[in-house]
């Protein structure tokens, strides 16, 4: 054997001990965390470093059987558990993840990137909806009328069975918590899978169930990716699927589930735009854009990814991009950092290639985050802020979504303009107007066709007692997310008479 033979032998074989040592991501089955039987595995790395934290399994057929069979049967005893013995169990979930922030928050940032502050409020805002269903005995009422003299007739709310949640990459512990204490408040079952790319937030919260004492089986987390999404949106015995993602996954897992009987709900792409009147509030406007489209590196559905520019509010721009300069872009774990890095290399090209087309369809770029050094983390995932302005809707800039630390500016010369060009976008998850004018608020929000709407509020997502409410190309089904809407959407009515 050549002397380069065993140099490249000794190297695979380097590799191999260094894989074996990594951790591997288990799967969490019947109450038990079991290290998969899988011959395929997907890397995790950490988006500033590219070092690998884990490795992700994908889940055989034996094992996904093994979950659904684990939350068939436990669905049995779990329905019949009092609405009060569930309610407890989500004051008791609530009592955990609250003392569980920070290593929460660390895995957030560990996997998927973010700042330190984001993967905190992440975590909180799904907290919220576990808090919501501790009102579970609300929401679980039915009606009753008399409509004869000796005949009542009244309605109560059943569970459907076994439920599944499919999850995004950006918001590890949020969507997760939008979907499983759901299911579970309402007396159902549920097969988990979070994001192939940073899945360590969802186990640390299968942990906390089992630390709670939410019975074997009620809650199972398996991995993967189009394999494990097939059998999620085709096995008979999953009654429901919720989804939140990309349009081409979502579309897919809404077609597919649906075609096999399934409840579906599927939260898509989205285009956010904040009309900017001239007489808003300087200081707080510039401040609410600045904030909502680079925080979390724009990589969340409700980014604030379109400003619209209404006359004289064109000239904000140069001071809008000074403040945008003054961000500090550094690893999430770094003190005062305020972008962290996109997920993948690819997710940061495809960012960048779209701000170039901007820049070749005659656009202006105002301020361009490419290539942006951050001296601790040389391999990172880096965007800088980056303002396209004078752009066009036809642009491609425009009308895709960009994922990323990217505003894009258009300028037009009136409200009814500014309106024209958000109803005219396919997406309605959201839409802000910042204005001081209430006549000018009141026009915005009865005529933008929008599911959630901000009055000088940039990123108008509902706290849970109302719902996520998007619309239009951003949602696929007729039950929303979370909320009245969320326990609609596990249970079925009986009505007796």
């Amino acid at each position: 054997m050549t002397m380069r033979a065993l140099t490249r032998h000794a190297r695979l074989f380097q590799r191999s001990l260094q894989q074996r040592a990594l951790s591997t991501t288990q799967l969490f089955i019947d109450g038990e965390f079991l290290t998969s039987q899988a011959s395929e595995h997907i890397e995790v790395r950490n988006p500033a470093t590219q070092e690998v934290v884990t490795r992700v399994p994908q889940t055989t057929q034996h094992e996904l059987n093994e979950a659904a069979h684990s939350a068939e049967l436990a669905f049995r005893e779990w329905r019949k558990t009092s609405v009060l013995s569930r309610q407890r169990k989500m004051l008791d979930l609530q009592h955990a993840i609250r003392h569980s922030m920070d290593e929460l928050a660390h895995s957030i940032v560990s996997e998927q990137g973010k700042v330190l502050s984001d993967a905190r409020g992440d975590v909180m805002r799904g907290l919220q909806v576990v808090e919501d269903m501790a009102n579970i005995t609300n929401y679980m009422q039915g009606s009753r009328l008399e409509v004869a003299a000796d005949m009542d007739t009244y309605t109560e709310r059943e569970p459907l069975g076994v439920v599944a949640g499919i999850c995004p990459f950006n918001f590890p512990a949020m969507i997760p918590l939008w979907m499983f204490p759901v299911a579970l408040a309402t007396g159902n079952t549920c097969v988990l899978k979070p994001s192939e790319r940073d899945p360590g937030a969802a186990m640390i919260l299968a942990r906390l169930c089992s630390e709670v004492g939410i019975p074997k089986g009620v809650l199972n987390v398996v991995h993967g990716a189009h394999d494990t999404v097939n059998f999620l949106t085709g096995d008979p015995r999953i009654r429901a699927v919720s989804f939140v993602g990309g349009d081409r996954a979502g579309k897919y897992i809404y077609e597919r589930a649906t075609q096999h009987g399934k409840r579906c709900q599927a939260n898509l792409g989205a285009k956010n735009h904040a009309v900017v009147l001239p007489d808003a509030d300087r200081e707080h406007a510039l401040s609410a854009i600045v904030g909502a489209a680079f925080g979390a590196a724009g990589q969340r559905c409700m980014a604030l990814s379109v400003a619209v520019l209404v006359g004289e509010a064109g000239d904000w721009v140069a001071e809008l991009a000074e403040r945008a300069r003054r961000l500090r872009v550094d690893g999430g774990l770094e003190p005062d950092a305020d972008v962290g890095p996109m997920i993948t290399r690819a997710a940061l090209q495809r960012a960048e290639k779209l701000v170039q087309s901007a820049a070749d369809q005659g656009a202006e770029l105002v301020l361009d985050g490419r290539g942006v050094r951050v001296a601790k983390y040389p391999q990172g995932n880096f965007l800088g802020p980056t303002i396209i302005d004078r752009a066009q809707a036809h642009m491609q800039c425009y009308q895709e979504e960009i994922f990323g630390p990217v505003l894009t500016c258009v300028r037009v010369a009136t409200l009814d303009e500014a309106l024209a060009l958000v109803n005219g976008n396919r997406y309605g998850n959201g839409a802000a107007v910042f204005t001081r004018s209430g006549a000018s608020a009141r026009k915005f929000q009865a005529q933008v066709e929008a599911g959630q709407v901000g009055i000088n509020v940039p990123i108008p997502v509902p706290l849970p007692m109302f719902g996520f409410t998007g619309n239009k190309a951003s949602f696929l089904g007729d039950t929303n997310f979370y909320g009245r809407s969320g326990v609609s959407f596990y249970t079925q009515l009986k009505t007796v008479t």
